[in-house]
């Protein structure tokens, strides 16, 4: 695995973990004009991140940031005056971001930021965070991005294929690919049932009408994907199983909801089955749906271990996860048909 990240590292083919499209990278122009395109009035500073998990003092950044005419640092997520001394723990892995620049979003902005722009490109290398006050932080790379998405990669680096290292593990599992949670296989055990129908193990949730609480739910959210209440499970799309199981995100649904004889209008969002039903065990406790919970792979990476940028990274068609899935025999088949080109070959 050692020379698989190495591999990988060093010929992968970055993709956009959203769109799957082979991502470039940015130029300064473009970099500028997606910043400036946050809200009028946005409060923001501009970092040049200078060290990204890597432990040791950093004496040196520091040092370096004040013969560069820098007065602040943000250290691990916290903000330090440079004209006072700091230390750090060597043994622990720090992030450091010089504040380059301070400033509110307005119409004459542009001559200022993008100097800031090209000095914190400059220090870190090609890469770049804006950071606004409300907490949002936007990440910015010269090497590789996906214009559509926003989504940047810094240069890439075998640790960041190590599920041992916070760099490149599933932040969700944190690299372990397993979680003790609600079980998909042990909520949905009747495949040959619909919703209606009793398809649903769990208590509270077999008995599915429009005249329940979480059916009228469901039911909005089949609208939009393509079942019903009465559709069976095993005639369910992959996304459309996928969705009952983990929900729609952000997206909100306005429903009429039946509870004890009593009507409620809202507007919710849909967490999934299995969000719910984990839902109900924090808020009643107990051991209520106990029986549900098992070691399951991680909804995330689904028990890949790495985040979804690393994953997106590909040696010919495979990622280091789907290179790993393989046998022996499938894996040596897969490398003797690469083709590299002459610097690649060397690597």
């Amino acid at each position: 695995y050692d020379y698989l990240r190495l591999l990988f590292a060093r010929v992968g083919v970055p993709h956009c973990p959203v769109c799957g499209k082979e991502i470039r990278q940015q130029t300064t122009e473009r970099i500028l004009e997606q910043i400036l395109a946050l809200p009028e009035g946005t409060r923001f500073m501009v970092l040049a991140p200078v060290v990204r998990a890597q432990k040791g003092m950093h004496e040196k950044v520091f040092t370096d940031a004040v013969k560069g005419g820098f007065a602040r640092v943000r250290v691990d997520g916290n903000m330090y005056d440079l004209t006072k001394e700091i230390k750090l723990d060597k043994n622990i892995k720090h992030t450091i971001d010089i504040v380059v620049d301070r400033l509110v979003m307005k119409p004459d902005l542009r001559s200022r930021l993008s100097d800031s722009v090209e000095s914190a490109l400059r220090i870190a290398d090609g890469r770049l965070k804006i950071a606004t006050l409300d907490g949002e932080e936007l990440e910015f790379s010269q090497k590789y991005a996906c214009e559509e998405h926003g989504i940047s990669f810094p240069e890439l680096e075998p640790r960041m294929f190590s599920f041992n290292n916070p760099i490149g593990a599933c932040p969700h599992c944190a690299g372990i690919g397993n979680m003790q949670m609600v079980s998909v296989k042990k909520v949905l055990t009747h495949p040959e049932l619909s919703l209606r129908d009793g398809a649903l193990a769990a208590n509270g949730f077999k008995t599915m009408t429009e005249d329940s609480w979480t059916g009228p739910l469901i039911a909005a959210v089949g609208e939009e994907y393509g079942f019903t209440l009465d559709t069976k499970l095993k005639d369910f799309t992959p996304e459309a199983f996928k969705v009952l199981c983990y929900g729609t995100g952000d997206k909100t649904y306005t429903v009429d909801r039946y509870f004890d004889g009593n009507t409620r209008h809202q507007t919710v969002k849909f967490n999934g089955v299995i969000g719910l039903i984990e839902h109900r065990m924090k808020m009643w406790g107990g051991n209520i749906y106990e029986e549900l919970v098992d070691s399951v792979p991680c909804p995330k990476c689904g028990g890949a271990r790495l985040n979804p940028e690393m994953l997106s990274v590909t040696v010919g068609e495979k990622s280091i996860s789907g290179f790993c899935d393989q046998s022996v025999d499938e894996a040596l088949n897969y490398i003797e048909k690469l083709t590299f080109s002459e610097s690649e070959s060397k690597i």
